[in-house]
């Protein structure tokens, strides 16, 4: 029987359903699969329109034309950066429910982890625009210092401001509606899912509730490893029954993927496998760069060699 792969986008907005689908298909496979893919496409719940075709994504990197001029506040103070994306996050959302905060309080949930991924983001616009990297085995891109901050800090607001709307916003059973319906009338077939930055934290959650099986699970730039998201997840990390196979794919220098590896955190550990890849998009989080390495393409050519 035909194998199908299901795929489950990240973080902002993005160009319609139809040409995602298709511009994933060829980062992968080389080639549209047409029926033997499709997209759990979430993105109108957090956006009332899709970005123009063939616009860049800003959040793989690309310039971000809705937005104009990079504003002064990108290159506030971290400290300032982190409470004006916090505030603008609850002012958009409401106040997080109390059942929803971990034992460490209101306060210690999601906030370290964007306070990480915004000191590393300047950490790394300024190596990274210096050229203080260049001898690193990870290639740096010749930007200036000030574009590379608007770059990452872009990825830092967006990334957090959604995943902070799905777990606190009432967004998440509406994006995870989108996944079971993606998931549905397979027949039987093989499947293979595959997750990036925000979605595959909704990927593993309905792979988790529902169970179905699943040969191959690949999520690229998660932050799925990380211990603020850990503790909203609605069941404790664990390898969903149904999947055979985990790889769990991540550049050092993604922001989104502060922690890099998913084991032993999620058992039974034999089926997960990290792996460390190089994603140079300028904020070395894009999907397209991700979907094009070798080692996460390998699993997916053996399991559809015949259409690849």
């Amino acid at each position: 029987m035909q194998p199908r792969v299901i795929y489950v986008h990240g973080n902002g907005n993005k160009v319609r359903s139809e040409l995602l689908k298709s511009q994933w298909d060829n980062a992968l496979f080389g080639r549209d699969l047409a029926d033997a893919s499709r997209m759990a496409y979430w993105a109108p719940i957090r956006y009332a329109d899709p970005l123009p075709d063939f616009r860049s994504d800003p959040l793989d990197g690309g310039p971000d034309e809705t937005e104009g001029p990079t504003p002064p506040e990108e290159f506030e103070t971290p400290e300032k950066f982190t409470e004006r994306v916090l505030e603008r996050a609850r002012s958009e959302d409401g106040e997080i429910p109390s059942e929803s905060v971990p034992a460490g309080g209101r306060n210690d949930a999601l906030t370290g982890w964007l306070s990480e991924m915004t000191y590393l983001a300047d950490t790394l616009a300024e190596a990274e625009g210096t050229g203080a990297v260049t001898d690193s085995p990870l290639e740096a891109l010749p930007l200036p210092r000030a574009a590379r901050t608007a770059v990452f800090r872009r990825l830092v607001r967006r990334s957090f401001e959604d995943v902070y709307a799905y777990f606190f916003g009432g967004a998440g059973p509406a994006i995870r509606k989108v996944v079971k319906e993606a998931l549905q009338g397979l027949d039987g077939a093989p499947v293979a899912v595959v997750g990036h930055s925000l979605g595959s934290i909704v990927a593993y959650e309905v792979l988790a509730e529902l169970g179905c099986e699943v040969e191959l699970f690949t999520t690229v730039g998660s932050p799925l490893a990380i211990t603020e998201v850990q503790d909203q997840l609605a069941k404790p990390p664990a390898v969903p029954a149904g999947v055979r196979a985990w790889r769990n794919a991540s550049d050092l220098r993604d922001l989104v993927a502060l922690d890099h590896t998913l084991r032993p955190e999620y058992a039974p550990t034999e089926r997960v496998t990290d792996l460390l890849v190089r994603n140079n998009s300028e904020n070395h989080h894009g999907i397209t760069e991700y979907l094009g390495n070798p080692q996460v393409r390998e699993p997916f050519q053996r399991m559809f060699n015949h259409l690849a």
